[in-house]
């Protein structure tokens, strides 16, 4: 297994993100995913983005890409920058990689790179901070949001606890939303809004409004192993 280094700086992005699309996960910076990569296409793009930034795009695949999989189905127009955190290559030559989420990125245009995988020219979106006379509301916020994430924590020993621990007074209002709306149990429309929405006190409120609607007391924790 090898570990990289896992500092970003959007400077490090040349616009040109290479697309990991993936029909039924929705990835958010601050979160970390899991993939098997077996693809010789994907592959090729882990193998390049390793010997170059170590940096590669999980996208989301539209409605009806099953028609053309294997060809270049259209792409949701976001997408999340992640930096390769750790990699190993299996001896059938396939890839376990752990991705670390950085950025969001808007697509703009698919370019004909002639690589056997799919670049697209992106832009990164910063989160919009909340304003200094918002900093109690932002606080409020990040209360609302906390409790109503423990209470759709599965009742196990110590969770409430671990949970405390893993988000303390240091995290942000805006890693706490991308965090949440990651593991949550939440259907991919609102996913998909959420990781599109860069002002963040909006987006805490689209949040607390889809785990009302879903209305369960639940969630994915970890979230499974995903397979390309």
């Amino acid at each position: 297994m090898s570990d990289e280094p896992l500092a970003f700086s959007p400077d490090q992005f040349s616009g040109q993100a290479r697309m990991f699309p993936l029909p039924n996960l929705v990835m958010f910076p601050h979160v970390m995913q899991a993939l098997h990569i077996f693809e010789p296409r994907y592959r090729a793009l882990l193998e390049e983005s390793l010997e170059d930034d170590r940096l590669m795009a999980l996208g989301v695949l539209a409605p009806g890409w099953e028609k053309s999989y294997e060809g270049r189905p259209p792409l949701h127009p976001m997408a999340c920058l992640c930096r390769i955190a750790t990699h190993q290559r299996t001896p059938q030559g396939t890839y376990n990689v752990l991705l670390l989420g950085v950025r969001r990125l808007r697509l703009r245009e698919e370019i004909p790179a002639g690589k056997p995988f799919r670049v697209v020219e992106a832009d990164i979106l910063e989160d919009g901070e909340p304003a200094i006379g918002d900093a109690d509301l932002a606080a409020e916020m990040q209360r609302r949001l906390l409790t109503a994430f423990k209470r759709a924590m599965p009742k196990l020993p110590d969770a409430q606890e671990q949970l405390d621990q893993l988000l303390g007074s240091q995290i942000t209002l805006g890693m706490l939303t991308d965090i949440v709306a990651y593991t949550i149990d939440i259907d991919m429309p609102w996913k998909l809004r959420l990781l599109a929405e860069t002002d963040i006190l909006r987006r805490t409120d689209l949040l607390l409004e889809a785990m009302a609607a879903r209305g369960r007391n639940e969630k994915v924790f970890p979230p499974p192993f995903s397979v390309n």
